[in-house]
């Protein structure tokens, strides 16, 4: 997942500030406080979302893109939409296929190294890496912190195997700050091999980017590309940490085998599931998550719970026999993971209907407890969803975390393009322990909080899609 908490943002946290409807003008009966109740109580009494992810999770597994997994998943979810009376619409779009092989790791040369010992080291392979050869490579391990320190380091990096020992900080995390946490950590992830590979480099791999410290590596994507695709791979917190003190006493070497394959793009789609509207159904709220994950589990918080959460939007509604006057889009989008394939193609596919897009909700932070809504609005529009707060106040998710930028993924050429943006504001202070790791599996997943989740993403939705109050458009932005 590329990060959904950008860094550097300029917000509003506006929580228990409620205002009455009648200071903002009269609410359309749709946007009513017993319609949004009605919505929130339902939600709260369904387990239909937690079935969804459970189908998707045990059932299908893991999805990423290019793989058999993913290709069921969007089988599965197309399917499960129809029944309940969704217009489906599959839209094609070519993804990338890499597929890992085999990856070992041992430390043959050492300071004070007992004769016959080696010490085995767990990792994994990052997206996009490259290969050794088949019988593994051996070369010099060079740890370095940063950037600056690898470029003064230049003379040593050619045909040796670079760590990047860079830290999580779970306590940042703890505190509400996992997303510039994340952020400092993927940004090593991403660029390394990269500039590794540049300055000659055997190899690359990377401290993990994640909490929960139990010898579990954290895959993710590299900025690697073809001719210049070094074999790149996350090793554990702990085994990090090993060869960082022993590389203190003197010259490491590692014994390295990796085969990854890089395959020809494949065929997927991104799935497309439309309640279509009334009086304004040619205008579009989307409410989404990404179907694809990784290989290594079967992706329950990144990003089965934000996909099933919006599929349940549509099902929520159906059971209340509720008719939005904008037409409703729930969308799963294929290849969030490791290139956003499914994102840039359905904007162009749009983009001569940018403007019909009335807003666009995703779901990327994980099934944690949320406490409300972060969106891309101007500040003057955040009091029109005063209504919308006090109704989602009794589940404890009442707050509005107005951003100029939400940093959303799939979304993004949306956003860049002045559609304003909106995501669950959520607990992520346990999220990175399982991201990107085989642990992110359905047991991990609180099924009271994802009945949260759909109640938060349900409301909102409706509410978009029923507002008299026009919210604008974003800045546009060229990044």
């Amino acid at each position: 997942m590329k990060s959904a908490f950008p860094i550097k943002l300029s917000l509003t946290i506006l929580a228990g500030c409620m205002l009455s409807a009648g200071a903002i003008g009269a609410q359309t009966p749709a946007n009513d406080p017993a319609t949004l109740a009605r919505i929130r109580d339902s939600a709260m009494n369904e387990d239909w979302a937690y079935a969804r992810l459970a189908d998707l999770t045990d059932l299908v597994g893991p999805r990423l893109s290019g793989s058999a997994g993913a290709a069921a998943a969007v089988e599965q979810v197309a399917a499960a939409m129809r029944k309940i009376g969704a217009k489906v619409t599959l839209q094609p779009v070519k993804v990338p296929h890499w597929v890992r092989g085999a990856e070992t790791a041992e430390l043959v040369v050492y300071a004070g190294r007992p004769a016959g010992i080696t010490q085995k080291v767990v990792l994994t392979a990052l997206g996009g890496s490259g290969a050794t050869p088949a019988a593994g490579l051996t070369a010099p391990v060079i740890v370095v912190r940063d950037f600056d320190e690898l470029k003064a380091r230049a003379a040593q990096v050619k045909g040796a195997i670079v760590l990047f020992d860079v830290a999580f900080d779970q306590e940042m995390a703890e505190r509400g700050h996992a997303g510039p946490a994340y952020g400092r950590g993927s940004n090593v992830r991403v660029n390394g091999p990269k500039v590794a590979a540049e300055m000659g480099a055997a190899a690359a791999l990377v401290r993990s980017v994640g909490g929960a410290d139990y010898r579990i590596a954290h895959t993710g994507v590299t900025g690697l590309v073809d001719g210049a695709r070094i074999p790149a791979a996350a090793v554990t917190a702990e085994d990090a940490m090993l060869i960082t003190r022993l590389s203190a006493r003197g010259p490491v070497k590692m014994h390295l085998t990796l085969t990854p394959q890089t395959l020809p793009d494949a065929d997927s789609f991104n799935v497309i599931a439309d309640l279509p509207g009334g009086d304004k159904a040619d205008e579009v709220v989307i409410v989404s998550g990404h179907l694809d994950s990784w290989d290594l589990a079967t992706g329950a918080h990144d990003d089965g719970t934000g996909v099933a959460a919006a599929m349940a939007v549509i099902d929520t509604l159906n059971k209340l026999n509720l008719k939005p006057r904008r037409t409703i889009r729930v969308i799963a989008w294929m290849n969030e993971e490791n290139g956003t394939q499914g994102g840039k193609g359905y904007f162009e596919a749009n983009k001569d209907k940018v403007e019909r897009h009335f807003a666009a909700i995703e779901s990327d932070s994980g099934g944690g407890r949320p406490f409300g809504v972060i969106g891309s609005v101007r500040p003057s529009v955040v009091k029109y969803f005063a209504p919308l707060q006090k109704a989602l106040e009794p589940i404890g998710a009442s707050m509005f975390d107005r951003r100029d930028v939400t940093g959303a993924a799939d979304t993004g050429p949306l956003e860049r393009a002045g559609v304003p943006v909106f995501m669950p504001l959520v607990d992520s202070s346990s999220y990175f322990s399982y991201h990107h790791t085989p642990a992110d599996t359905l047991d991990k997943v609180n099924p009271l909080e994802l009945k949260r989740h759909v109640a938060v993403m349900t409301g909102l939705t409706w509410y978009l899609a029923n507002m008299d109050e026009s919210i604008g458009r974003t800045p546009k932005r060229d990044d």
